[in-house]
């Protein structure tokens, strides 16, 4: 799925691979990540294939920057995927979860200190969500009307961010209730 998030990322403006992971880390990172050897690995595999190009940008002072942009293979792939309908459910993981799951051997006052480190980490996303992803979508829409549609998708999976993480702590909240009331 790498391959189809970069894809995706370089059908809006040629980047870097290093360019390609500021804009993941701002734009889809609440639903999909990927560390920059991942994304230098994967730009390797679909220049390869055809999908990408790149070109080297000297720069003075600095390595030579590497910038990658979509071929019309790469769109034509990139569109083709964006058509199949997604017919399944994406396996969860949640680290709190499996640790939680085999907590009851532990203090009440351990098990509440991971409760709540996990909700101010929460809470932090939940932050970003109402302001700085907002601010983000509304910018890239004020220098680029021509996105406006996009814009309301991606302001989509940011609420999605946001009301996954809203729910997270209200489940975080009764969690930590519970064992301070039982444990």
């Amino acid at each position: 799925m790498l391959k189809f998030a970069l894809l995706g990322a370089l059908n809006y403006q040629p980047m870097s691979g290093y360019d390609l992971k500021q804009f993941t880390d701002r734009s889809i990172s609440n639903f999909w990540h990927a560390e920059l050897s991942q994304i230098y690995l994967t730009l390797k595999s679909i220049e390869k294939e055809g999908l990408i190009e790149s070109n080297t940008v000297p720069q003075s002072g600095r390595p030579d920057r590497r910038v990658y942009n979509i071929t019309p293979a790469g769109r034509q792939a990139l569109h083709e995927w964006l058509r199949e309908p997604f017919t399944s459910i994406d396996q969860y993981k949640d680290t709190l979860l499996l640790k939680l799951f085999y907590s009851a051997s532990l203090d009440r006052e351990t098990i509440l200190a991971q409760l709540r480190i996990q909700r101010g980490l929460h809470q932090k996303l939940v932050d970003t969500f109402q302001s700085e992803t907002v601010d983000l979508i509304s910018q890239t829409t004020e220098r680029a009307p021509h996105l406006h549609k996009d814009a309301l998708l991606w302001d989509a999976t940011r609420r999605f961010g946001e009301q996954t993480e809203l729910v997270y702590l209200r489940w975080l909240d009764e969690t930590i209730q519970l064992v301070e009331d039982n444990f």
